[in-house]
């Protein structure tokens, strides 16, 4: 545990009520004092949800911290079970509920005997994992219990649906353009002839977790969540599951071909022309493999980029960013540490080098000494971009308003190759650009920045020397400033005045 005032990842109570909260008729409740209870606010702000958000807070106020919680969740559990009728209710703990150290196990059992709807306990570590770690455990617990509790029951059939079929696991609340992707899923396996089982936990019914064995297989489109209950199903179904994210053409071709291969297994019948539909829709569908040779594209070519975000998107933008449109990637980084070898492992060889954290200070730090000519990254590194003036790209959660768009904006399948090389193009700022700002005048008169976002800079500008960099044309200061600099320590100048400037310029030979 640490104190943060940004964190990539919320703590572990966020990630179960995001799982909770977005399947139909079930409520979470949460034991924890108030103000932890932001979470309601933020779904229904983000979301622009028109119901209010299924979670209740069962406060730990200074009476709980002086006697214990006594009847206060048993009375929560039991009075929602009366007022909402939910299929399940969800209990999720706390840091201050395991600080405690209350017994919610034994309110949980004693709630269930006298409750219609089901009550389980969250089965997550809140010391040990993080939001995404959390959600990912919390519906894997869900599916397994729905599971478990309809062979108990015998009121289950594993028999597989006629047409091909499948479930897609991890589609769910405040996600990074989730309900687009998952349209453009939708529109991608209709045209593969598969339909939709079940949709988990998004929109998905707790009464019907019993028919997911009915699917030929599994899709997790990204890893964050989904993995483990895919992962249960294949060794209690033996149900085959597809991990690749279909992001950029390369891993959407690649995505299908797999598919491809779990249907001819099952059924060696099916004469659908995968390869055929691939070509077709990366020639006039997707408008991206297009885009890669004109010339628009190429005078990107070389030009240096950052990316940061979770594990799935990072990779993927990663991959597509280096092999798509030839731009080089200078550094790949994820805030998701308990993925780092997975990441690493996908990124060798597209990128200069690799970082894991979750510490946003030094991400910034990253991005300030190798100062990219764009950032694709999360909320915080637009941030970082504002006050760097360098142009950023959002791929990743965490997220804002402006990542849940009214349009129509997928970043999986074929459209959603459309959607991030207008998101790429559209993030740099090109050299004929900055030079009308500069004559007509717009963002780029302001004051250049020209420290790095550590405290620890053994440099500084004197104003003549700031006035005269910025005279300079936006689409070469960058590189003149990291030459002055550089000329400076060789130097032993601490101070960068304008003497200095014309003496690092001459001694480049400009």
């Amino acid at each position: 545990m640490k104190l943060a005032y940004w964190m990539y990842a919320g703590p572990a109570h966020i990630g179960t009520l995001r799982v909770a909260s977005s399947f139909k008729n079930v409520h979470a409740i949460m034991h924890a004092p108030l103000g932890d209870d932001y979470f309601n606010v933020m779904r229904s702000m983000l979301e622009r949800e028109r119901d209010f958000t299924p979670v209740t807070a069962s406060i730990v106020d200074r009476h709980v911290l002086a006697r214990g919680s006594q009847e206060k969740v048993y009375e929560n559990i039991t009075r929602k079970d009366k007022e909402e009728r939910p299929d399940l209710i969800v209990l999720t703990p706390t840091c201050t509920s395991s600080i405690l150290q209350e017994d919610l196990q034994n309110f949980v059992n004693r709630a269930s005997m006298d409750s219609e709807s089901d009550v389980i306990l969250a089965d997550v570590n809140h010391y040990r994992v993080n939001e995404l770690q959390a959600a990912d455990r919390t519906l894997e617990q869900i599916v397994r219990f729905y599971i478990e509790k309809a062979k108990k029951q015998n009121d289950w059939c594993t028999t597989k649906t006629k047409k091909p079929s499948v479930n897609i696991l991890g589609i769910f609340t405040l996600g990074f353009h989730n309900q687009h992707d998952y349209r453009e899923l939708k529109r991608l396996l209709n045209d593969l002839g598969i339909e939709i089982n079940e949709v988990i936990p998004e929109g998905g019914s707790v009464t019907n977790l019993k028919n997911l064995p009915k699917a030929w297989f599994n899709i997790v489109p990204y890893r964050e969540v989904g993995l483990m209950t895919a992962v249960y199903l294949e060794e209690e179904f033996q149900m085959p599951y597809v991990a690749t994210t279909p992001m950029g053409i390369v891993q959407t071709a690649t995505f299908i071909r797999e598919i491809e291969k779990i249907l001819l297994a099952a059924d060696p019948s099916i004469s659908f022309d995968f390869e055929n539909y691939i070509d077709e829709q990366t020639r006039f569908v997707s408008q991206a493999a297009w885009f890669s040779k004109s010339i628009d594209c190429q005078n990107l070519t070389g030009k240096k980029t950052v990316v940061f975000g979770d594990a799935t998107h990072a990779a993927s933008i990663t991959k597509i960013l280096a092999c798509e449109m030839g731009i080089r990637v200078v550094c790949a980084g994820t805030y998701c540490k308990h993925d780092a070898d997975w990441f690493r492992e996908q990124v060798v060889g597209f990128c200069d080098q690799v970082l894991i954290t979750d510490d946003h200070t030094q991400v910034g730090d990253m991005i300030a000494s190798l100062e990219p000519a764009a950032i694709f990254g999360t909320q915080m590194e637009r941030h970082v971009g504002k006050r760097l003036d360098i142009p950023c790209g959002v791929i990743s959660a965490p997220v804002h308003i402006q990542n849940f768009p009214l349009g129509y904006r997928p970043f999986l399948g074929y459209e959603g190759t459309n959607q991030i090389a207008d998101l790429v193009y559209n993030s740099f700022s090109l050299g004929m650009e900055d030079h009308l700002l500069e004559i007509f005048g717009g963002h780029d008169t302001k004051e250049v920045i020209t420290k790095s976002l550590s405290t620890d800079s053994d440099l500084s500008w004197a104003p003549d020397g700031l006035a005269e960099l910025n005279k300079i044309p936006g689409f070469v200061r960058g590189k003149v400033k990291r030459n002055t600099e550089k000329f400076a320590r060789q130097n032993h100048f601490n101070m960068i005045t304008v003497d200095v400037m014309f003496a690092a310029k001459e001694a480049a030979g400009a």
